[in-house]
């Protein structure tokens, strides 16, 4: 199977599949040879293992990738200064400026108030009648309105994070000259609100941040910028994405449905399969660097050149997982690496799983017989897959 042309990556997916060839890859080239649209050729990793140590080696490098032509679906790289683009020391300094607002005590603490906001969209919904739209009406403002208040941000203005979401994730979908007029207006949104916490302070994240900046100097105000761009958009677009996802996983997995309904104790443990079986992106990380030779997967990956890693594969790995291409709400096997893995792991996943958690237990419970109403309109040109908009009606009761 080895071949000495790099394979046109990403591979093609259709809707929330995975791609056999990476079955064919973890069994007869766990590493191989990938070429992005954009950018230099990389190695992508595709075996559990081996994925969890490109994200933890210290001898692979997300800094060393800056000013590079590193591989990319899209025309531009990812902007140099933000925490994606950092390795430590730098990348904990940041992080641990942002830390505290995630903890698992302070997670949970919000549980109430994102169950609440869930409740009201679904009185909403039920008062306006069916069929809802579930994206708009449920997916999308669940997450927003908790990041909005964890954050500090005004959620009158949340009709212009899915436009800024989709410029900051996307592929395809806007020009470059587009990408760049709707970051500037991002861009110019946050250092707004930036002036305003310094000229009157709050009980926010973002008060807490710009104290870091401006009374410790603790990050330039370059990292302020880039690190409340982030926590908006990956604050949000992940949950506002899984969530259609996962009911329409369930939906085409009725005895797992017909199981979580018959015992919602079963919600934490299946958003965690979940989270492993639905892939969230059509392709790999962000690239790393060897900043020396390093033996993976069977060949050697010499300093300079790019790895990315395919969770999606690591997560259908049968040497980790039994059944791997199985839906089933009850595995308690190896944890995921949806969330990614090291230092880099996703800052915010004690906070998507608790939105999870109470979207899947809130839509069971208030929407008996929850389906579809008509065909789905499936996200295209953009970093994450998911529907863009999902009709859905329920019984009446």
């Amino acid at each position: 199977m080895t071949t000495d042309q790099p394979r046109p990556y990403p591979f093609a997916c259709r809707k929330l599949d995975v791609d056999p060839h990476y079955a064919l890859l973890r069994r007869e080239e766990p590493l191989c040879r990938v070429q992005l649209p954009y950018g230099e050729p990389a190695w992508l990793a595709t075996r559990y293992d081996d994925v969890k140590a490109v994200l933890s080696d210290p001898r692979f490098s997300r800094a060393a990738a800056v000013g590079r032509d590193q591989p990319r679906s899209r025309p531009y790289p990812s902007g140099a200064g933000s925490m994606i683009s950092l390795d430590p020391p730098d990348h904990t300094r940041l992080r641990r400026l942002a830390t505290k607002a995630f903890t698992a005590r302070r997670i949970e603490a919000l549980r109430p108030r994102a169950q609440k906001i869930a409740d009201e969209l679904v009185d909403a919904m039920r008062a306006k009648g069916t069929p809802a739209e579930l994206v708009e009406d449920f997916a999308l403002p669940l997450p927003i309105t908790v990041i909005c208040e964890l954050l500090g941000v005004p959620f009158e203005d949340r009709a212009d994070f899915r436009l800024w979401s989709d410029a900051f994730l996307s592929t395809t979908k806007f020009t470059l000259d587009e990408v760049t007029a709707h970051r500037t207006r991002l861009r110019t949104y946050i250092t707004g609100l930036i002036a305003e916490r310094r000229e009157t302070p709050r009980d926010d994240l973002m008060t807490a941040l710009v104290a870091a900046r401006d009374d410790e100097d603790r990050l330039s105000e370059e990292e302020l910028l880039s690190m409340v761009e982030t926590i908006l958009v990956a604050g949000h677009e992940t949950t506002a994405s899984q969530i259609p996802n996962f009911l329409h996983t369930l939906l085409a997995h009725p005895d797992q449905l017909a199981a979580l309904r018959a015992d919602l104790g079963l919600v934490p443990q299946a958003v965690e399969e979940l989270l492993r079986y639905v892939p969230l992106g059509a392709g790999g990380s962000q690239p790393r660097y060897a900043l020396e030779d390093v033996e993976l997967g069977g060949v050697t990956v010499r300093a300079g050149e790019p790895v990315i890693v395919a969770a999606q594969s690591a997560n259908r790995d049968e040497s980790v997982y039994t059944s791997p291409d199985e839906l089933d709400l009850g595995r308690r096997e190896a944890s995921h690496v949806g969330f990614g893995h090291g230092p880099h792991h996703c800052l915010g996943a004690s906070l998507a799983r608790m939105e999870l958690q109470v979207a899947l237990r809130t839509l069971l419970v208030r929407l008996p017989g929850l389906r579809l109403a008509g065909d789905i309109v499936w996200k295209t040109g953009v970093a994450t897959r998911g529907p863009e908009r999902m009709p859905i009606t329920w019984e009446a009761s």
